[in-house]
């Protein structure tokens, strides 16, 4: 039963559908696993075992009653919840002290209908801080470690998801992209993860660090298995306010449509200076491999991708300052357990819930947004997205996807940039631009580079293009097998 860790979501459904294997044995199976190696991982910061075997059970019951008929592809398949999705009954901590014990009374939409499809929960993935980070190195859980090599971090804020994925302790999981946090730790661990269009995943249950940049979407090993997983997660929810109604999808219907024709736009931007040696060579070799399946390249400009970097620093910081002012003690989560009056107790909860980088981000986001400063720096930040969204639209008249590396470098060593937030910053540059314009990207394995370490190619489609986007990263995946390596010393 062991090689059913390296699995496709569809192998998985067969086998569970045709009975030769049950739900119940397929969640023991990564439940041992997690138990095994999550010690050295740090991937997961909480599991149950008697509720997941619990989801099982009712999993095989549906399978058993449904006796052949069609039920949804992904029942009785284990997923595992990024920290950031309210999940009921289970603590959803963000990676902070601030919600240690926080135990979630309601599902987040995306949780929601990931249960509706019958997935089993095999717990929560640990997570930078509130996903204030780009190597979870600011989760007060401690850091996740990159399963290629433990010296390494596996990227953020889903750093556990991609870990936990890349280490084989579950076949999918759930992540959000605020300005590259499931595209970058996807790149970083060598698998598969995509930034649905903006509203096109619903917000709800999901604690919000920058609501006009925040989406969620699927991680897992493949282009195809992120497209089942993004069937059952997208749709309208009337509780979120930015939520989009649109006609229901089938993401994986052109899987398998042949690339001949298709245009694939170049940044010059994304190839310049920056770019370490060996993730540009591992990126040539797949644009190398796409034209050889029929598509061509053509250079295009994103001329304010720059500017990229500023503006989502700006912007990030203030809407996270109005979005956690909600974490004052008084009602849920940590309180100090001295003060003089309300007003200490305010600060002291804070200033002793919030780690460092989220404290420094909230500073910067009143800052901006205080009297005199919102003119000079929010409202100019605003307006520089409005021109980056225009430069993609321009670029998508010439070309049908986008492509690019998804990191300038291959995963770093701990400590490695932490000491210096604008080098760490900087490993979004070719990420965040994405988010600003509200378009979808995702990012899938194309090779190794130094030490051994995966590298990302990053696929940016237009507005609510992720059907085409998915196709063009299966048709690269039929025929190479970055995506289904592991690291050797956890097979």
């Amino acid at each position: 039963m062991s090689d059913l860790i390296n699995s496709s979501l569809r192998e998985l459904s067969a086998a569970l559908a045709t009975r030769q294997v049950s739900a119940v044995e397929l969640a023991t199976l990564f439940l041992d696993r997690i138990e095994k190696l999550n010690p050295s991982l740090n991937a997961f910061v909480t599991t149950d075992r008697a509720k997941t075997l619990a989801q099982a059970r009712t999993a095989d019951e549906k399978i058993v009653g449904a006796g052949g008929s069609a039920i949804s592809p992904l029942c009785g398949i284990p997923v595992a919840h990024k920290d950031i999705f309210c999940t009921q009954g289970w603590r959803t901590s963000c990676g902070s002290k601030m919600l240690t014990n926080f135990v979630s009374p309601y599902d987040a939409h995306v949780v929601e209908k990931l249960a509706a499809a019958g997935m089993v929960t095999l717990g929560k993935l640990n997570m930078d801080e509130f996903a204030m980070g780009s190597s979870n190195e600011t989760s007060y859980f401690g850091p996740v470690k990159n399963p290629w090599n433990v010296s390494c971090v596996p990227g953020g804020s889903s750093g556990g998801s991609a870990a936990a994925i890349a280490a084989r302790l579950t076949p999918a999981a759930t992540g959000t992209d605020t300005g590259g946090s499931i595209r970058q730790p996807a790149a970083l661990c060598g698998l598969s993860g995509l930034k649905p269009t903006y509203g096109v995943v619903s917000r709800y249950g999901m604690i919000a660090f920058a609501s006009s940049l925040d989406q969620a979407g699927p991680m897992a090993k493949s282009a195809s298995d992120c497209a089942l997983l993004l069937n059952a997660m997208a749709g309208f929810d009337t509780r979120d306010s930015t939520s989009l109604q649109r006609p229901v999808e089938d993401y994986g219907r052109d899987l398998e449509k042949p690339l001949a024709g298709l245009r694939i736009g170049l940044p010059q931007e994304f190839f310049g200076a920056g770019m370490d040696a060996d993730v540009r060579a591992a990126v040539d070799a797949a644009l190398a491999e796409y034209r050889r399946l029929g598509a061509t390249t053509l250079e295009v400009r994103l001329t304010n991708s720059g500017l990229s970097v500023p503006a989502y620093y700006v912007i990030a910081p203030a809407e996270a300052s109005s979005n956690l002012s909600r974490f004052d003690g008084v009602r849920y989560g940590y309180r100090a357990p001295e003060y003089a009056d309300l007003a200490e107790m305010y600060s002291r909860s804070r200033a002793q819930g919030f780690g460092a980088e989220v404290k420094r981000r909230i500073l910067i986001g009143t800052y901006v947004l205080s009297h005199g400063y919102y003119d000079a720096y929010y409202l100019q930040a605003q307006k520089i997205r409005r021109l980056i969204a225009a430069d993609f639209q321009a670029a998508f008249q010439q070309c049908d996807v986008i492509m690019g590396p998804t990191s300038p470098s291959v995963a770093f060593a701990f400590g490695a940039k932490s000491a210096d937030p604008v080098q760490m910053y900087l490993s979004d540059i070719y990420t965040i631009s994405t988010n600003l314009a509200g378009l979808p990207g995702m990012s899938l394995p194309c090779g190794f580079g130094a030490n051994n370490m995966p590298v990302g190619l990053q696929i940016i489609g237009n507005w609510f293009d992720e059907a085409r986007m998915l196709n063009v990263a299966h048709k690269y995946q039929q025929v190479t097998d970055w995506h289904t390596r592991m690291p050797e010393t956890l097979k």
